[in-house]
């Protein structure tokens, strides 16, 4: 069984979003296509109202799924199919934008701190023009996995190697989405499909992967392989472990639309344009 190494260290860049949304962006534009199907990673933290009040207004999405995953504060959002809500700390919302969508997320906070991920994950060709639809799950309804080492694992998306499984269910690229809590340098292995990219994100302290730190605020692009070796750190740490199927189709992108030729998303664009969403 081939032991996954770290391929690649990413530092975040430091961008504006939506109406001003102060973030750090690991995944997107210029390294669309080098992580597929993961096309964007977005993570914001702040505890300065203008940092983030302004949020995101309305805007379109074809040909992808959207993923937010809040760790402190509120996001409300508000879609032109009818469906509104907000997460909170703990909760995540998977967004299916399939053949468009217009969607707002806007803070449901005009003080203190909104820390959250946004993931973009793209849909293979067949499922681009699927109904649009969500499957949203709050902190209380995800599965805590708790090892005798003390080591947990919350189960956002797919399943543990002992087994314990998301709600979240039907998602084409069969991802993996784990937030996982080591006490001091406790250790975890995770079995990872060949088939998927996966990476780390430190939140907290710092993690090994075999031998090599990781530390806060980091993302480690894995290579493939099927065995995952985890350590915490001297203190206590904290991390994200994603991975999805590689989708190996062709990508074409204009902004919010992700689609497999320029012609589709020219497409999308007038859609979009023609209020054919």
């Amino acid at each position: 069984m081939n032991t996954i190494q770290i391929e690649q260290l990413l530092t975040g860049t430091l961008m504006r979003e939506g109406a001003g949304v102060k973030l750090q962006r690991y995944i997107g534009a210029d390294r669309q296509n080098n992580y597929e199907p993961i096309l964007l990673f977005d993570f914001f933290d702040s505890d300065e109202a203008m940092d983030y009040v302004a949020g995101f207004p309305e805007h379109p999405h074809r040909g992808f799924e959207t993923i937010t995953y809040m760790l402190h504060g509120q996001m409300a959002h508000k879609d032109n199919q009818g469906h509104q809500g907000t997460i909170g700390p703990g909760d995540v919302q998977w967004m299916t934008a399939g053949r468009g969508i217009i969607h707002s997320e806007m803070p449901r906070q005009h003080s203190g701190r909104l820390t959250g991920l946004q993931l973009w994950l793209n849909l293979p060709a067949e499922r681009k023009w699927s109904e649009p639809h969500y499957q949203e799950y709050t902190a209380m309804q995800l599965p805590v996995e708790k090892h005798s080492s003390g080591t947990t694992i919350k189960v956002i998306a797919g399943k543990t190697s002992m087994g314990t499984s998301s709600p979240i269910s039907g998602i084409a690229t069969s991802p993996l989405f784990f937030d996982i809590s080591f006490p001091n340098q406790q250790k975890l292995q995770q079995i990872i499909p060949v088939t998927h990219q996966s990476m780390l994100y430190v939140l907290s302290g710092e993690v090994m992967v075999q031998g090599q730190g990781v530390k806060q605020g980091v993302l480690a692009i894995l290579s493939a392989g099927e065995q995952l070796l985890l350590q915490g750190g001297d203190k206590e740490s904290r991390c994200l472990l994603i991975a999805a199927k590689k989708l190996k189709e062709p990508i074409a992108r204009l902004g919010p639309f992700v689609m497999n030729t320029q012609d589709e998303v020219m497409q999308a664009l007038e859609d979009f344009r023609n209020n054919r969403f």
